[in-house]
């Protein structure tokens, strides 16, 4: 295989795995609280044995034993990111949807492998007055689960995460920040946890500036038009990198046959 067919197969392959974190995105346009992906890139260089060598000229005029290095660069997938750019408010009017005001700032929810950080704020009552997520994982507030008495009627929270049971205060949301969003991963069911092997120390969220606000949900922070163009562009690379190694199989084919014709 040659250098274009190399090249074109690789940047083939980079296009399939963006085009992958597109598609993704523009499947949870409407999962409240999404952050979408975004892919960083970077050059991969290819070294010769005689790149690393760097032999001394005694003259001006003498000659170099060796060519000169040639690095070829290749564009490769560096790492991908999440963008917790703030999303939208929709109105929806429940009293358990709540959206955060703030980047840095997260719910924290009880799950059976442990609590895990959100920004999805739809949540419902169990059966015993339980504010939980749809999946049934309990919001956590400052004294752990938030539970609301029977029979009451009104449910307010104030921007400060303060729960009221017809007027009496029962509980307060928790808000957690973190020192680096950086090393903040996705594990599914819009949930984050800290990246394998990197330490994350939580911090109050209402400290940072955040705030909740009540009969709102954050939509996701996707731009479909956006989206759609880096599509459009992903697919015509993708069929830009399959001509170039079709073009490489037709002139290999054709110096095979001429060298086979003279020999």
């Amino acid at each position: 295989m040659n250098d274009a067919q190399f090249s074109a197969l690789f940047g083939a392959l980079t296009t399939e795995h963006r085009m992958n974190f597109i598609a993704n995105n523009l499947a949870n346009v409407n999962t409240h609280g999404y952050k979408r992906d975004t892919l960083a890139f970077s050059d991969t260089m290819a070294y010769y044995a005689h790149d690393e060598i760097r032999e001394p000229l005694m003259t001006v005029r003498s000659k170099p034993l060796f060519p000169e290095p040639k690095n070829m660069a290749r564009s490769r997938i560096a790492v991908s990111n999440v963008d917790f750019g703030q999303g939208s408010m929709k109105v929806t009017g429940d009293p358990l949807d709540l959206a955060i005001a703030g980047e840095n700032a997260f719910f924290k929810v009880d799950t059976p492998n442990g609590q895990f950080l959100t920004r999805n704020g739809h949540f419902v009552l169990s059966s015993d007055g339980t504010i939980m997520t749809p999946q049934g994982y309990a919001l956590q507030g400052e004294g752990g689960p938030i539970q609301i008495p029977q029979g009451t009627r009104n449910i307010t929270i104030s921007g400060d995460g303060q729960v009221h049971a017809d007027g009496v205060m029962i509980a307060r949301i928790q808000l957690f920040s973190v020192d680096n969003l950086k090393n903040m991963e996705k594990m599914g069911h819009n949930f984050f946890k800290p990246r394998y092997n990197v330490q994350v120390t939580e911090g109050d969220g209402y400290a940072g500036g955040a705030r909740v606000e009540q009969g709102f949900v954050e939509a996701a922070n996707v731009e479909v038009v956006t989206e759609m163009v880096n599509m459009i562009e992903t697919n015509r690379q993708f069929e830009a990198y399959q001509k170039v190694m079709q073009t490489a199989d037709t002139l290999d084919r054709a110096a095979n046959d001429r060298v086979g014709k003279r020999t």
